[in-house]
């Protein structure tokens, strides 16, 4: 059968050595979501476009399908390199747990342009982000991850009680429930939240990604929201980010 060629844009989420001179890449499409490519002699020192696939990158590609699983690519333009982000490494830091996010929550070959909008978005926005303010870059992170859980169908309910619909006492989350609990709903183990976190989420929630730095969040309100963050990622997808993990060293 004959390969056929096709263009589309992506932002590369990983890239990884293979054989001598090439690299397997995880892209997140605007056309097809998430593919797997093969990008032949892209190590080599005179490779044409070795420097425009790195992860964080925004591209334009000319794919070649084969009859396996893996495109080749065969072109690339650079769209947005995100080199201020890349360079820094408390942005890079950041930007590598959304990809693995994005990676994790977003693992099919279907169109979502509003999950590619979401990434290219918070790449754009993590350009723009002081590297000095932690503040916002931690805002940032949290309300990008809570926007993915949202985009696919993991938001967890926060209004009420997602066990038997109280506004009143709610004290932790159960991810089992979808939601947060009452204290007479409440198990043991489950994550305890406090007010200030349960605010903390909603206005992360509600603030577009380059107003993220304006949601007001306490220490215990970020940590709230990781937590919900992370008991979600575990709970419906049974994966923890390597990323967080490294990133909180």
């Amino acid at each position: 059968m004959a390969r056929r060629s096709s263009k589309t844009e992506a932002v590369v989420l990983r890239s990884i050595r293979f054989g001598e001179a090439d690299r397997v890449l995880h892209l997140y499409t605007l056309d097809r979501g998430r593919i797997g490519a093969v990008a032949k002699g892209v190590r080599k020192t005179k490779s044409r476009f070795g420097a425009r696939l790195e992860p964080l990158s925004h591209v334009g590609l000319v794919l070649h399908e084969g009859g396996g699983e893996l495109h080749t690519i065969t072109g690339v333009d650079l769209i947005r390199s995100h080199r201020a982000a890349r360079e820094d490494p408390d942005r890079l830091a950041v930007g590598l747990v959304g990809l693995e996010a994005m990676l994790r929550l977003f693992s099919e070959q279907e169109r979502n342009e509003r999950a590619f909008e979401a990434l290219t978005r918070f790449l754009d926005v993590l350009d723009e982000t002081p590297a000095e303010s932690d503040h916002a870059l931690d805002a940032l992170g949290l309300s990008f991850q809570l926007k993915l859980l949202w985009l696919s169908g993991y938001l967890p309910h926060l209004r009420d009680c997602a066990e038997c619909g109280s506004a009143e006492e709610l004290v932790a989350y159960s991810p089992a429930a979808g939601g947060v609990v009452c204290r007479e709903c409440a198990r043991s183990g489950e994550r305890r939240l406090s007010a200030d976190g349960l605010r903390g989420i909603d206005s992360l929630l509600r603030h577009p990604l380059a107003d993220a730095h304006d949601a007001a969040l306490s220490t215990r309100a970020r940590r709230d929201a990781l937590s919900v963050i992370t008991s979600s990622y575990e709970y419906h997808g049974g994966f923890r980010l390597r990323t967080l993990r490294a990133a909180s060293r």
